[in-house]
């Protein structure tokens, strides 16, 4: 009895372990595609605008799904924060000093996001697709006045934006990367063309 017993319970583990084995595979292959389009910053987002197009264009065919769209627009805009946000964020912890320096003896620190453009465009891209599969079960197109929902999710926007430029300027930050940053005058040069001219 316990030896069948054994062998049925074998024989169920058995059974799951190809369908694990399968799922596995899967994800090899998944995250081998993804870490080819890593560099390709230009095409990823291009591909995603495509999406986010044609996201729009189901939407408004249908003329529905807006409860949707607005929980989308909450995330997305929870994602660009991320994105704008540094990664030690000095109004949480006072100690640390401004991500980027302000004077020419100040040393040089790029500014690191709080959450990686490559994320950014994963969540940005899986939450679209989420999205987009939703529109079509008809127990997601919930009723709603949709200008409400827009009119509260640009003034959501705004105000969010204000903050995060405020806090921009009062850290001295810039959360894109423009080449380094140069300090001070080229105080230098003169030394070391007359010193090549020794």
């Amino acid at each position: 009895m316990e030896g069948s017993g054994g062998g049925g319970g074998g024989g169920g583990g058995s059974s799951g372990a190809p369908v694990k084995q399968y799922l596995q595979e899967l994800s090899k292959v998944f995250q081998y595609y993804l870490d080819k389009w890593t560099p390709h910053a230009a095409y990823r987002w291009m591909g995603t605008m495509v999406m986010a197009s044609i996201y729009v264009l189901r939407v408004l065919y249908v003329q529905g799904f807006y409860i949707v769209s607005y929980g989308l627009g909450i995330y997305l805009l929870n994602l660009l924060i991320g994105f704008l946000s540094p990664l030690a964020d000095p109004e949480l912890d006072p100690s640390n000093s401004p991500m980027l320096p302000t004077k020419g003896s100040d040393e040089f620190k790029p500014f690191i996001r709080r959450l990686p453009e490559f994320k950014f465009w994963y969540s940005f891209t899986k939450a679209l697709s989420i999205a987009f599969l939703m529109t079509f079960f008809s127990m997601f197109d919930v009723p709603v006045f949709w200008p409400i929902l827009l009119c509260y999710w640009l003034v959501l926007f705004v105000l969010t934006m204000r903050r995060q430029v405020a806090h921009m300027i009062k850290y001295k930050y810039i959360p894109f990367n423009l080449g380094k940053q140069k300090y001070g005058g080229k105080k230098s040069s003169p030394g070391t063309s007359s010193s090549r001219a020794d």
